[in-house]
């Protein structure tokens, strides 16, 4: 039986969790390497969680509904497509800064976690994400604002895999801000893809 943990502690524990779940894979990853990594005996980490799967969830539920109400604030906020597209990456780039061992974890092992029944929500939020930024890249075309010969579909994945990718390489710490490396992609991004006047 799990007993509740301050927010505090709960938040240092699942933190851990993430930095070992993006170093080492789900199916690497055991209860009692997350216990090492807190320093604690595995037998204690199951105080706070009944089990790894718990710990996961938790982590990728909490990125995800951040992730959303970011999207989702930028969605409603009745922007052009181009601002939209810019608001959106940017975004991604604060959540990267925020959850980087969880963005890396949802890439790699989203998939499969998805088969699992308690993990639905990772499809469920894929069809969304995909169904915002298609929209959005589809507006931009069908107002002028992107070009008309543009593959949507090529490029949501371009610009896709080309924000998220960098959870592999960005670090806090780093020499730029989430907003400033943002700027940079979308400068490279936008002046490929915006129509020339």
């Amino acid at each position: 039986m799990t007993v509740s943990a301050s927010p505090e502690r709960r938040r240092e524990l699942l933190n851990t969790a993430a930095e070992v779940f993006a170093a080492q894979g789900y199916n690497a990853t055991t209860v009692r390497k997350i216990a090492d990594a807190a320093g604690m005996l595995a037998g204690s980490l199951y105080y706070h969680f009944d089990s790894k799967e718990s710990m996961v969830d938790e982590i990728l539920a909490t990125f995800l509904t951040e992730l959303w109400d970011g999207y989702d604030a930028v969605l409603a906020a009745g922007l052009g497509p181009r601002e939209t597209i810019e608001a959106l990456v940017t975004e991604s780039f604060r959540e990267i800064d925020r959850h980087r061992p969880a963005v890396a974890i949802y890439q790699k092992e989203s998939r499969h976690l998805a088969a699992q029944p308690r993990f639905g929500y990772l499809t469920d939020s894929q069809q969304k994400f995909e169904k915002a930024w298609l929209g959005t890249l589809e507006r931009g075309v069908t107002e002028g604002v992107f070009r008309a010969d543009l593959d949507i579909r090529l490029t949501y994945r371009f610009v896709r895999d080309t924000v998220w990718v960098a959870a592999s390489w960005y670090r806090p710490d780093g020499h730029h801000s989430p907003e400033e490396i943002a700027r940079q992609y979308l400068s490279m991004v936008l002046d490929g893809i915006a129509v020339r006047t």
